[in-house]
């Protein structure tokens, strides 16, 4: 008695699957299934292609901004038909996105040195937007000074570090080389839900950093603890500077107060 596994009904139904969704990947590369009515087959091909291309573009709309029309459909046809999901949830598209181009980097597949550090910083912004962390359920003192006590970090705050100023990158602005120094930018997902960004520099990057790794001590004891790696010269110079980007990190939002 054949099992299910070995019907041949069955391995004729997932024979025309995989050929169905071959064709829907690659029309142009995989012929229609026999038996299938192309004119049925053209309803599938557009309304797949068309709900991808649309995620995609509104997940990263600077990337897309930079594409005619023609190099953006030749760019959403090869995502679709080389990169296999790993998730059938929307919200996660953006990462499976990235994903494909982070492959592509791996094998030289020709795209613009930023183009990756660009999908990241839209997709890191989409990200932050969507995260489910309630900073009202936090416990906190919105008046509190975080110079003098223990500042309470959001957990919708986050720096990251490109090579290449992706802020910046538009239609005009194509940097062919990455600048000597990296651009580190501050996210915050602010109590409006609207989600900034802020370039920041080394020391402030730093520091916020090790605020989010604190949990007893004031953020003046921890601008000192960062500060004794310096020599005490360049330590004074940063001192005022680090002083204020506490006040500075407050009114961002990015620290939302201090320990009750």
């Amino acid at each position: 008695m054949n099992t299910a596994a070995e019907s041949p009904d069955l391995r004729s139904t997932q024979d025309l699957q995989y050929r169905f969704t071959a064709h829907l990947r690659d029309p142009a590369g995989a012929p229609v299934p026999a038996g299938v009515d192309d004119r049925r087959m053209r309803v599938y091909r557009e309304l797949v292609y068309a709900n991808m291309e649309s995620f995609i573009s509104s997940n990263f709309p600077v990337i897309r901004s930079l594409y005619d029309d023609a190099q953006w459909e030749n760019l959403a046809r090869e995502f679709l038909r080389e990169h296999r999901c790993h998730t059938p949830l929307f919200p996660e598209f953006g990462r499976e996105f990235l994903r494909w181009l982070e492959t592509r980097q791996e094998q030289g597949g020709g795209d613009p040195p930023w183009l990756l550090e660009l999908a990241h910083y839209e997709w890191a912004e989409l990200a932050l937007s969507l995260d489910e962390a309630d900073i009202d359920a936090l416990a906190h003192d919105p008046d509190g000074d975080p110079q003098h006590a223990v500042p309470v970090i959001s957990p919708l705050a986050c720096v990251l570090a490109y090579r290449f100023p992706v802020h910046r990158i538009s239609a005009d602005f194509r940097p062919a080389e990455a600048p000597d120094e990296p651009t580190l930018l501050l996210l915050v997902r602010g109590r409006d839900d609207t989600v900034r960004f802020h370039e920041i520099n080394a020391l402030s990057a730093l520091l916020v950093e090790r605020l989010q790794q604190n949990t007893e001590a004031s953020g003046s004891d921890c601008l000192e603890a960062l500060l004794a790696d310096y020599d005490a010269a360049t330590a004074a110079n940063l001192r005022a500077a680090g002083e204020a980007m506490l006040q500075e990190l407050k009114q961002r939002e990015a620290i939302l107060g201090t320990t009750l």
